[in-house]
């Protein structure tokens, strides 16, 4: 996994100047929500890929699709087969930067908003995500929690499951960071 971390980051960050401060983490949690009158779905993952440079502020975020957990199994198998296409779109990504400058040496709990790329069943989107960054003993930790509609994704729902499925999915993610060396 580390070596899945190293790449990304080298990927993402590839431009960035070399004496900058990376803050990195390849188990975020993330989890999502869709509620409706007939069936809530839920499932999460602690497999997300993080990197933020503390310099540029900016973020890189990058989850496996297949990596999510359902509690029905046949929901996953429905959401990697039918609706995200996970072999033909296996991950999910955004890519952005902070708007507020951060004191990344400072303890403190900072509201932020990071604009960006949001890429999920390969369509790309420009965001703007609100989130919390806490640093706590010089660590940070960043959660957020947003809504994604399918539509704006082109990700189809048939009509037969239409009312088993939200239109938008509440996503949440949570990451404890640690310098990369």
């Amino acid at each position: 996994m580390n070596r899945k971390l190293a790449l990304f980051s080298a990927v993402m960050f590839s431009s960035f100047l070399s004496f900058a401060q990376l803050f990195s983490t390849s188990t975020a949690r993330v989890s999502f929500f869709s509620k409706t009158p007939v069936e809530d779905i839920n499932a999460e993952t602690n497999t997300g890929l993080m990197v933020v440079n503390t310099q540029t502020q900016a973020i890189a975020f990058s989850i496996n699709n297949t990596s999510f957990s359902f509690p029905n199994k046949l929901m996953q198998e429905h959401f990697n087969e039918k609706y995200m296409e996970s072999d033909k779109f296996p991950k999910s990504t955004f890519t952005g930067k902070l708007s507020e400058p951060i004191d990344w040496k400072s303890d403190g709990e900072h509201t932020v908003t990071v604009v960006g790329k949001l890429n999920i069943h390969g369509v790309e989107q420009e965001r703007s995500i609100q989130g919390t960054v806490k640093i706590v003993n010089g660590v940070p930790q960043i959660e957020t929690t947003f809504m994604v509609k399918n539509a704006d994704h082109k990700i189809k729902i048939p009509t037969i499951v239409v009312s088993k499925i939200a239109e938008e999915i509440e996503v949440k993610i949570a990451a404890t960071l640690a310098p990369k060396k």
